[in-house]
């Protein structure tokens, strides 16, 4: 089940609170809480929240973007995904 998914779940259960049952509603609320509970993210050092902050400022990307990119990357680099081609005649403008 997607955030997306919960968070439609809800929208439709508060439009209709009179209609859904108490054991509907503890259902959909102790999904919702789980999923809440998994956003947290990964606690870091001082010192690597520091350097992905100051990269994601260089770069102008948000800091999920960048982490996202560095995953990726290293994920290709130890062939735990496969590496992502750039076809020959793409444009690049000089960031290939």
């Amino acid at each position: 089940m997607t955030r997306q998914s919960i968070a439609e779940e809800l929208e439709s259960a508060a439009d209709r609170t009179a209609d859904i049952s108490r054991a509907d509603l503890q259902i959909i609320l102790r999904r919702a809480a789980l999923m809440l509970r998994n956003v947290a993210g990964v606690p870091l050092e001082p010192a690597t929240e520091d350097a992905l902050n100051s990269i994601a400022a260089e770069m102008k990307i948000g800091r999920s973007d960048l982490i996202q990119v560095i995953l990726r990357e290293w994920l290709e680099t130890n062939a735990y995904l496969p590496v992502l081609s750039v076809d020959e005649d793409s444009e690049t403008d000089g960031c290939a």
